[in-house]
């Protein structure tokens, strides 16, 4: 298949990149490599796919060292032009789009961010997908965020959406409504894939495991929000890939726009998993206590039993396993 997968420099698009290039895709990766986190990590995760920092100009195709078939271009997903032109040149067959402007907290301070990237990003990416007459399937990233306030547990894809906590979750049921739209006059199939709290390897800076880690390591107290009474369905990398690599390879037959949660299903308590870190760490976290920061929800927990019927999969890697995987990428990382 010809793929476009927008993102390919952050943390989740650059391991679909490497998994659907290393069985024989034809993968075009795309990302604006903003400075919301140190863009060193976003280079390091394209040399990790074998694009090298030095070639990358913008608007300039690159070619992988590592897969044959992956090609990288610096594109945002605003440049009308640019994306017009991208799929112009390219009859993609499956379009993945993983590129957002990320970060709950600091959509509250910088919401403009989130209206050009997710909102009117999005709509570019809509608008190409409805003129091409190859892309068959879009398949996009929404969040968990979007149940905001949903005070009832697990979340399931029919629950109440109206009631979002930050602007970041606001533009991301936006999207799943303007799929909806494309579907309904266009006939453009969608999945939206709604993620629960991604972590693993090559994770973002932001996150909570980088941050704990990073605070443990150094002899830095820990901000423990809401004084520890928070919960989290916390879903290792490997699981989400392989969730989305089946819904890209899914048989679309007919024109419908879905949604669907992908997570753990087994959520954590915020002290429980700052005790898994300690444990791998063999070192316990100053812990500073503070009250709930706004923008943040009290607890996330998936119902996976849509995904698990359509898709025939469940998450399989446990908090310790996958927790003692990122810290040893972690303490790796941090020595070059």
């Amino acid at each position: 298949m010809k793929i476009l997968i927008t993102g390919t420099a952050g943390f989740i698009g650059s391991y679909l990149a490497r998994r659907l290039a290393s069985r024989g895709d034809n993968v075009i990766g795309i990302d604006c490599i903003n400075d919301y986190y140190d863009v060193n990590l976003k280079y390091a995760r394209l040399e990790w796919g074998g694009i090298s920092r030095e070639h990358i100009i913008y608007g300039q195709e690159v070619s992988s060292s590592k897969f044959p078939s992956y090609t990288f271009i610096q594109l945002k997903l605003e440049d009308e032009e640019g994306m017009k032109a991208l799929f112009d040149k390219y009859a993609f067959d499956v379009v993945v789009n993983l590129a957002a402007q990320a970060g709950v907290r600091y959509s509250i301070k910088n919401p403009q961010a989130y209206i050009t990237s997710n909102m009117r990003g999005f709509t570019n990416v809509l608008e190409c997908c409805r003129a091409s007459e190859s892309v068959r399937h879009l398949v996009y990233a929404s969040s968990s965020s979007v149940y905001g306030g949903n005070k009832k547990v697990p979340f399931a894809e029919d629950d109440r959406v109206d009631d979002p906590a930050s602007v970041y979750a606001a533009t991301k049921r936006s999207n799943e409504l303007l799929a909806h739209v494309y579907a309904d006059l266009y006939g453009l199939n969608s999945t939206a894939l709604r993620f629960f709290t991604v972590y693993g390897p090559w994770g973002r800076p932001d996150m909570a495991p980088w941050l704990f880690a990073d605070a443990i390591l150094h002899d830095k107290p820990i901000r423990v929000f809401n004084n520890g009474n928070l919960s989290r369905d916390f879903t290792y990398i490997d699981d989400i890939i392989e969730g989305v690599v089946r819904t890209v390879d899914a048989e679309v037959t007919s024109t419908r726009s879905e949604i669907y949660n992908i997570g753990c299903g087994h959520p954590v308590q915020l002290m429980d998993f700052i005790h898994t870190i300690e444990e791998k760490l063999g070192k316990e976290a100053i812990k500073e206590f503070v009250p709930m920061q706004k923008g943040d929800v009290y607890q996330t927990y998936a119902d996976i039993t849509k995904f698990e019927r359509d898709f025939g999969y469940v998450a399989q890697t446990s908090l310790k396993e996958g927790i003692s995987q990122q810290m040893d990428w972690f303490t790796m990382f941090l020595k070059k």
